[in-house]
């Protein structure tokens, strides 16, 4: 049995863990999470273990990236099964702060992302997100000192977000993105996939074999526009509410009109009953 991972609740606490760590000369990997962990994050973790000695993995809920309509209270807390995955994979140091600890009072500095946090995606229906993201995560990489963190490509524009952060802020720390874990019918594994009853669970896979439709008449030649079209299409046709379904160059997340324009990759958000899905592919 692996033994269970060091786990630390106060940044004291927490810069001791590093500063021990440290003076063995250790690399180390940060894998920022919320919890309710499922392969994806494990997927996180393995990588972080091939990037750096030592591995510190955070779970912390961040009311600041929740708008007041949204699920913060019902987000799934699942403590237990979480320790267990993570001394399975034997993780060095769990950081999970609560929200004194990394909000304490007086609190009163925020970071407010540009570039690709206003692309015109995510932003434009939850404009409060990446400013949440932004300091939560700017702050997880000044405590933990972290040489690697290691995030999910599934939120594709917060990977780029936290990309164009580290770098533009000096933080010393190096982003590494790690592709989507996928179920076997292709829906990306999501803390959120829990929402869904049986029959959306099914339908859900729709939103990846739109993405795989209309990358395949983009590379086919097919102009920009029918080709995503006909994506969106099959995804209002599948009961989905769509927020985005689009194209944008892959690296600046910049609007496209034709594959020459760059890396290209394609994103979608959608709502489906109360359940919103988000998932990308590259074309």
């Amino acid at each position: 049995m692996s033994p269970s991972p060091l786990i630390v609740r106060t940044v004291p606490t927490l810069r001791r863990a590093v500063d021990n760590l440290r003076k063995r000369k250790a690399t180390i990997a940060l894998v920022p999470t919320m919890g309710a962990l499922h392969d994806g994050h494990v997927s996180l973790v393995r990588l972080a273990k091939r990037r750096a000695s030592r591995v510190v993995v955070s779970i912390f809920v961040n009311p600041t990236q929740f708008a007041p309509t949204e699920d913060f209270g019902a987000y799934p807390r699942t403590w237990k099964a979480d320790i267990a995955k993570l001394a399975a994979e034997d993780v060095d140091v769990v950081w999970h702060p609560d929200v004194k600890a990394m909000y304490p009072d007086g609190f009163a500095t925020r970071i407010v992302p540009d570039g690709p946090a206003l692309a015109g995606l995510e932003d434009r229906f939850r404009p409060h997100f990446f400013g949440g993201v932004a300091t939560v995560v700017g702050k997880l990489f000044t405590q933990c000192r972290a040489d690697f963190a290691i995030f999910g490509e599934k939120d594709f524009q917060q990977l780029r977000v936290v990309t164009q952060m580290a770098r533009d802020l000096d933080l010393g720390v190096k982003v590494v993105g790690s592709r989507t874990v996928r179920e076997r019918d292709g829906l990306a594994m999501s803390s959120r996939n829990v929402y869904l009853s049986p029959e959306e669970r099914q339908t859900a896979t729709v939103l990846y074999r739109a993405m795989k439709a209309s990358a395949r008449r983009i590379k086919a030649g097919d102009a920009i526009a029918p080709a995503m079209a006909g994506g969106a299409e099959m995804i209002k046709a599948a009961g989905f509410v769509l927020d985005y379904f689009e194209v944008r160059h892959a690296e600046t997340l910049a609007e496209i009109t034709s594959r020459k324009d760059g890396p290209l990759r394609i994103l979608v958000a959608a709502k489906l009953g109360n359940t919103r899905l988000i998932d990308n592919i590259a074309v």
